[in-house]
Formats: C-alpha cells, sequence, structure tokens
C-alpha cells in the first residue's frame, strides 16, 4: 500500500509504550523516519532497535520528559539543528492520576496531570512549531480523549486537561492560518493500555475491572485512525476525530455484555 509519510519526519512523545510506540511501529512499516521521545530510555532503545531491524528506516530516541522544559527545548533545538523540522508532530505523551472527587483530591496527581496533558504539549510545541511554521508545512496531532467531550465522576482535573487540549486544539489550528500545517485531535475512547493502570497508581486489579464485559479499543486501533488522517492529502485536514469501541455509546454508556 502506498504511503503518503514515507520519508517524513516524524517526532512521537509518549514513544515508549501505547499508543505512541503503536503508531511508531505503523509509521515505521510505512517508511517514515522516527525520532521518539519518552521517559524510559531503555524501552525507547528496544523499540528503536526492532524497528530499525524490521523495517529499515532510521530511529532515533531521547529520554525527554514533556514536563521539564529546559529537556525538551535542548531536545528540540538539537533536533531542528540536526534533522529540521518534523514533518509530523505527535503529541501522545498524557497520563490520568487518580479518580477521586475534587474535595478529596491530591495535589501531586494533580499537578502530574495538569504538567503532562497541558503544559507538556505546550512546552513541545512552542519549541518545535516555530520551525514548521517557517517552512511552512507540517501537520500537528494531539492526542485527546473523549474526556474532552464529556466530563465524568471523578473525572475532574483529568476532564479539565483534555477540555484544555481540545481548545488548544482549535486554536493552534487559527494560530497557523496562512500555513499548509494541518491540526489534528484524535480523541479514543476506552483504550487498553497501560492508562488505567498509572491511574490506579499500579492497580493491576482495578485496571483490568474498567475494561471488563466488553472489548476496548487497543493501542494498533488508534494507531490505525492517527495512519489514516497523517496519511490524507496534504489539503485534507481532520481537525477532530473522536473514536469509540462499539460497546461504549459516551462516558457513561458502555454495554459491559458486548464481548
Amino acid at each position: 500500500m502506498s504511503s503518503r509519510i514515507a520519508g517524513k519526519l516524524i517526532l512521537i512523545t509518549g514513544g515508549s509504550s501505547g499508543i505512541g510506540a503503536a503508531c511508531a511501529r505503523r509509521f515505521a512499516a510505512q517508511g517514515a523516519r522516527l525520532v521518539l521521545w519518552a521517559r524510559r530510555r531503555e524501552r525507547l532503545e528496544r523499540i528503536a532497535t526492532e524497528l530499525r531491524a524490521a523495517h529499515r528506516v532510521a530511529v532515533s530516541v531521547a529520554q525527554v520528559d514533556v514536563r521539564e522544559r529546559d529537556e525538551v527545548r535542548r531536545a528540540g533545538e538539537a533536533l531542528v539543528a540536526s534533522d529540521g523540522a518534523p514533518d509530523i508532530l505527535l503529541n501522545n505523551a498524557g497520563l490520568a492520576s487518580g479518580l477521586a472527587k475534587l474535595q478529596e483530591g491530591d495535589f501531586e496527581d494533580w499537578d502530574k496531570m495538569i504538567d503532562t496533558n497541558i503544559k507538556g504539549v505546550l512546552n513541545v510545541t512552542r519549541t518545535l512549531l516555530p520551525a514548521m511554521v517557517a517552512r511552512r508545512t507540517g501537520h500537528v496531532v494531539n492526542i485527546g480523549s473523549t474526556a474532552g467531550h464529556m466530563v465524568y465522576p471523578g473525572g475532574n482535573v483529568y476532564n479539565a486537561t483534555k477540555f484544555a487540549l481540545r481548545a488548544l486544539n482549535e486554536g493552534m489550528n487559527l494560530d497557523v492560518a496562512g500555513t499548509a500545517i494541518r491540526v489534528s485531535s484524535i480523541d479514543p475512547g476506552f483504550v487498553e493500555t497501560e492508562f488505567s493502570e498509572v491511574r490506579f497508581h499500579g492497580d493491576k486489579d482495578r485496571a483490568q475491572a474498567v475494561y471488563k464485559g466488553f472489548t476496548p479499543l487497543s493501542a494498533d486501533d488508534v494507531a490505525d485512525a492517527i495512519s489514516y488522517v497523517v496519511n490524507l492529502p496534504d489539503h485534507v485536514n481532520i481537525l477532530d476525530l473522536v473514536l469509540m469501541p462499539t460497546a461504549q455509546r459516551n462516558v457513561y454508556v458502555v454495554d459491559r455484555d458486548a464481548g
């Protein structure tokens, strides 16, 4: 199958696991050149080795925590100096932490979500978007959530971060008017990755219960959707794509008997 992203340079944040790693595998199979950022360097190195061997593509990695602005700036400036602006920036790094009522919330959980889901996207985009604007082409893809469309009990601050990302996605799209840069948000519902395990601070049983009784999306399912969006002709932009497992109708209505 022909690929419009063959040879293009793609930066993926949170590239060591979940949706980020699934996208790395999908893009490598389509002939893209990859730059993977994440906090866990060993995982990054393993994925890079796998992709180079399987697809003969260039893959570089950097241990970057998107919450750390100086770290992001150094890595981003080094990337632009060596390879130029990325053709596609995938702002994938994100997390949920805790599921408490606001009046019982944990400040550390809140900081972690705000610093990753909002400030992290701002840190990375502010560092790399100027070079894309100077070149006047490129594609920024932000990983949002159905949590940015409808609030659910206990979601409060996580919901707020994803509503904010939805606004940033729309604002960014306006700010690059006059260029050929595309801006897209991919907003999945239930996806079975490490997400719930992180949210519940390593409680595997509680995490698995989230997906009990129905078939959730996989990271590969989301990567399929992202691949579709980035492979569209340059004059076509998907501003916001919401995808959910068939058993899920919104954040409240899930058919737990759907298998």
